[in-house]
């Protein structure tokens, strides 16, 4: 969901932006760049390329309720949290550069779409590697499937409010006409999410930062 400027007040949207810039600082000084190796560096700059690319390809009825998957919970596997933030953020500037949204509303668009799922999908992986068994299943269907679901509906439910608060629509068009879409959109979101995650942790298990071998494919101890 690529908000408008014209729908928001000037105040928001700089206010937004400001926002985003110090947030970003933030999450550029906890990144660990020691782990950007040039094999990761290369295979996460080919997926930032392809989120781009996915993000200018929306659809949509009406000006901010465009329709197109995020990735968010996938580069949040992929990168962790901090980078992922950073690298939604050259997403969106790519895309908005593509006329897929406008400059004044970047910050705004940037807190709804890359801000709140990773937050989500990055929350999600803190819980699971402290409350769930640590093995393949977990991290594939918990951390991928179900947080990009969760991470897909948790962007669209934000950009919703933020659309309603402002006055853009009425929360009830909002709530019965635009929010279901989101919700079918979001089974699409946790099955590619997946998909994609288990293939990369098979065959490419040294892209995904955030998978260890020896903690989710370790042989459970023996009883007795």
């Amino acid at each position: 969901m690529n908000v408008p400027a014209f729908l928001f007040d000037a105040v928001l949207l700089w206010s937004a932006l400001g926002a985003a810039v110090l947030a970003l600082a933030g999450a550029a000084w906890r990144v660990d760049w020691k782990t950007l190796t040039p094999s990761r560096a290369n295979a996460w700059a080919g997926a930032m390329v392809l989120t781009m690319l996915m993000w200018t390809l929306s659809g949509g009825f009406k000006p901010g309720l465009s329709f197109h998957l995020l990735g968010a919970a996938l580069m949040t596997l992929l990168m962790g949290p901090w980078l992922a933030l950073l690298a939604l953020a050259a997403v969106l500037a790519g895309a908005t550069a593509m006329g897929a949204g406008s400059w004044l509303a970047i910050g705004l668009n940037w807190w709804t779409m890359a801000a709140v799922p990773v937050g989500v999908a990055g929350g999600g992986l803190w819980l699971a590697q402290r409350l769930l068994p640590a093995n393949l299943f977990v991290y594939v269907f918990v951390n991928a499937f179900l947080a990009g679901g969760a991470s897909y509906f948790a962007a669209s439910l934000s950009g919703v409010a933020v659309l309603g608060l402002a006055g853009a629509y009425e929360a009830e068009y909002l709530l019965a006409d635009a929010l279901p879409f989101y919700f079918l959109l979001s089974w699409s979101e946790a099955f590619t999410s997946g998909l994609l995650t288990a293939v990369l942790v098979v065959y490419r298990p040294h892209w995904v930062s955030t998978f260890d071998d020896d903690r989710y494919l370790k042989d459970p101890p023996l009883e007795g």
